[in-house]
């Protein structure tokens, strides 16, 4: 006769229940930390610097670089092959020997860099001036003077000045200067008057000097249209100083003139492209600086 099986005590179930709620909460309790490791973890992360959000970098493409460049390149090599095939008489020899190009080259630079130095320095403070409030009403009679000098043909402004100030390069950059002014001028108004109102009452509501508004607001964001001024009356003075040799001032209007008056074509020729290639070189030049100084805040 077999002895029936002695019922299992029902502690040890509800400690065998016990034991499995106390792995499964001990197996919870490591999870939750886990999870509240990687939470803390992850809140820790340093956060990214500053540095990370600057604006990249402001690119030139290649098109800007080589295409101007490329076609100056050409223009001049082909010059250079055409004068060597050329058949030179003895004016066309005289009027292009012992340095007398270089140095109608180097007049011609001379001219332009020194006249768009005063266009600068006088066209530039003067714009800001008349955007303040004291001397506003000037501005129309000053325009107006600005668009005389421009109006004028150059070739009459420049005899103008040479029987008021006699023959010499004095002259000749005087009308240059008066003759350049007026695209200079008129951006710098432009530009500062385009300024958002708003923007220029925040800066003095958080403290700005009115200089401080003028030189960290006010001439950034006008940047754009006075380097677009400036560019326009580089181009300018280039074609204006070859009316320099009219009034004694040299200049590569030299041997443009040398080839009119003797008829001499290659002299006429050479005088001729030199001045495009220095325009476009100008220009070129200017535009590329027209990119580089423009705020990288305007950028869109």
């Amino acid at each position: 006769m077999s002895t029936p099986e002695a019922p299992r005590p029902s502690g040890v179930q509800e400690t065998s229940g016990t034991g499995g709620r106390a792995e499964s909460g001990t197996s919870g309790a490591a999870e939750a930390a886990e999870e509240a490791t990687g939470e803390t973890t992850a809140s820790a992360a340093p956060s990214p610097s500053p540095a990370a959000h600057k604006p990249p970098a402001r690119k030139v493409s290649w098109q800007q670089l080589t295409v101007v460049p490329a076609l100056l390149v050409v223009m001049l090599l082909a010059t250079w092959l055409w004068f060597q095939q050329a058949d030179l008489d003895a004016i066309s020899e005289n009027a292009l020997a012992h340095g007398q190009v270089s140095t109608a080259l180097q007049e011609q630079i001379e001219l332009t860099a020194i006249s768009t130095f005063f266009v600068l320095i006088i066209a530039i403070p003067v714009g800001i001036l008349l955007t303040r409030r004291a001397f506003r009403k000037a501005t129309p009679v000053v325009m107006a003077i600005a668009n005389m000098g421009q109006a004028t043909p150059a070739i009459g402004l420049l005899a103008l000045l040479v029987i008021w100030l006699g023959i010499g390069r004095r002259a000749a950059l005087i009308g240059m200067i008066a003759y350049a002014a007026l695209p200079v001028l008129s951006n710098t108004i432009a530009g500062l008057k385009a300024n958002d109102p708003t923007l220029l009452e925040a800066a003095r509501g958080i403290g700005m000097s009115q200089t401080g508004v003028l030189t960290r607001v006010e001439l950034p964001l006008a940047v754009p249209l006075i380097l677009a001024g400036v560019r326009t009356a580089l181009v300018l003075n280039v074609g204006t100083a070859t009316l320099a040799v009219f009034g004694g001032g040299g200049g590569l209007g030299v041997l443009i003139t040398a080839g009119i008056t003797n008829q001499r074509m290659p002299v006429l020729v050479l005088g001729s492209i030199l001045t495009v290639a220095l325009a476009l070189l100008v220009d070129w030049l200017a535009s590329l600086a027209e990119l580089l100084l423009r705020p990288r805040g305007l950028d869109v």
